[in-house]
């Protein structure tokens, strides 16, 4: 592998971050991270629908290594890149999106899994026919508008991490208990240490250094139920349609399809987010094949009677983090999920993590995307412009659903689905602000030149004249007093 890096290198120049090959080793720590700090989000989507529509445990486990699996070959298309028109080539993990959670749950038990896979084939079909013209909406996303989602995007997703660290949900008996809390805290602060004060491969693992340990104290407490990986095969490929065929009913299809233009506004983000972070400028193009490998993920897993995919958007908190920005780590983090799926043991193995020191690891992760807009913002001018309103409408607007989660409650059922989605109200309103409030920069007629610097007031430039001349007369009054002394 270093020979191979050596090569690249010598063959075309410096290697961009992005199109870096690691050593092996690191590339799979690196890449075991990515799988730790996503596998929670990956897995919840199939647990919570396959409970809901009553299939048994070990059914669920199934469709855990099933969805894995896909997780992993979609991972390394859009890491890597397939053709001209499927995936970024930028470091995205893919999984089950939340946004379709609750559309699922409600086609599910009126439809059954089969009802649900033809909305997932169907909203698949709907990414494809739509990735090549929205992907054109990256001209309306200045730097203050990316800016103002990428903060967004970070401030919205850390009550994921509040839950973890309170262990689960907050309508679940013993949440926020004394020791999930302190769980959290020391993991928390192993993850700040060890990033502090290490160097090299051990400083940019700290994430997973801090998983590792905040489990193992947690054992010694708590012990761990191993029950689930006894129960568990260890060889799983997955099943072509287990569950149900797929069947097409006009409401759940138009649902799910409505859900996915909200999929595909935050995967959007997701993918500039990360084009900022790595340092690569992102076009229609990276756009449209990134929307496209979600499109076809989607598609294929509903053959799969599993659900609809999207970016994760924790990881690139902690690609921010670590500063490991090679695609290529994000690939063996695919192969690794593809194994996972595989061998369904080792999934059930990553199941044990226990949730506040998920919590744990998440306040940095989730932080640092927050990070990299407010990065982005310090380079954005807010002279002789709007651009303060626009990431003030932005934030306040986006982070109503998130701080008052029922404030849209009264809404049709529909319209709640658009409306729960702090990160699609935050989009929209960035670009319908910047447009409304800034218009056509280049071509807004203004009377005013713009200066560097504001010239002082009036009252001001009063003042340091009175004192100009203040001082002037004093040193006259001295000039006075000294020459008789000196004709003595």
């Amino acid at each position: 592998m270093k020979d191979l890096a050596q090569s690249v290198t010598q063959t075309s120049g410096p290697v961009a971050p992005v199109d870096e090959v690691l050593p092996f080793t690191q590339m799979f720590l690196y890449g075991l991270q990515h799988v730790l700090v996503m596998y929670a989000g990956a897995v919840a989507v199939p647990l919570v629908v396959g409970n809901a529509v009553g299939l048994p445990p070990e059914h669920i486990i199934l469709l855990i290594s099933a969805d894995l699996f896909i997780c992993g070959a979609a991972t390394i298309v859009q890491s890597l890149g397939v053709t001209q028109w499927f995936g970024c080539k930028l470091p995205l993990i893919q999984g089950c999106t939340f946004a379709a959670l609750i559309p699922l749950i409600l086609i599910g038990k009126e439809y059954g899994m089969g009802g649900i896979s033809g909305a997932v084939i169907c909203c698949g079909i709907f990414i494809l026919c739509c990735a090549p013209w929205i992907s054109r909406l990256v001209r309306f996303f200045p730097k203050v508008v990316m800016g103002s989602i990428v903060t967004l995007i970070g401030m919205s997703i850390m009550p994921v991490a509040g839950g973890w660290i309170g262990g689960g949900t907050s309508d679940m008996d013993g949440f926020g208990g004394y020791f999930a809390l302190l769980m959290a805290f020391i993991t928390l602060v192993i993850i700040l240490n060890v990033y502090t004060f290490a160097s090299g491969m051990i400083k940019n693992t700290s994430v997973l250094i801090g998983l590792i340990i905040g489990s193992v104290l947690w054992n010694f407490f708590k012990p761990l139920d191993f029950h689930l990986v006894h129960i568990t095969p260890w060889i799983h490929l997955p099943e072509f349609m287990p569950f149900g065929r797929p069947e097409f009913h006009i409401i759940p299809v138009a649902l799910l399809c409505m859900v996915m233009v909200v999929v595909m506004v935050e995967t959007m983000s997701s993918i500039i987010a990360t084009g900022d972070i790595v340092g690569k400028k992102v076009d229609a193009r990276m756009l449209r094949n990134g929307l496209n490998t979600c499109g076809l993920a989607t598609t294929v897993c509903g053959f799969f009677n599993l659900f609809p995919y999207s970016a994760f958007a924790q990881n690139v908190g902690l690609i921010g983090l670590t500063g490991v920005r090679s695609r290529f780590v994000v690939s063996v983090s695919g192969i690794i999920l593809i194994l996972m799926g595989i061998f369904s043991k080792m999934a059930a193995l990553v199941v044990l993590i226990p949730k506040p020191v998920l919590g744990g690891a998440g306040i940095v992760m989730f932080g640092m995307v927050a990070v990299s807009g407010i990065r982005t913002l310090g380079q954005v001018d807010y002279r002789n412009n709007n651009n303060g309103m626009v990431v003030a409408l932005t934030l306040g607007l986006g982070m109503m659903p998130v701080l008052v989660p029922n404030l849209f409650s009264q809404f049709p059922p529909m319209m709640q689905m658009f409306l729960h989605s702090g990160i699609t109200i935050g989009t929209l309103t960035a670009i319908v602000a910047n447009l409304t409030l800034n218009g056509n920069v280049p071509f807004k007629f203004t009377r005013e030149t713009p200066v560097p610097d504001p010239a002082p007031p009036a009252s001001a430039a009063r003042n340091m004249a009175v004192r100009t001349v203040r001082m002037w007369l004093l040193l006259r009054k001295v000039q006075k007093e000294q020459q008789p002394q000196e004709g003595k």
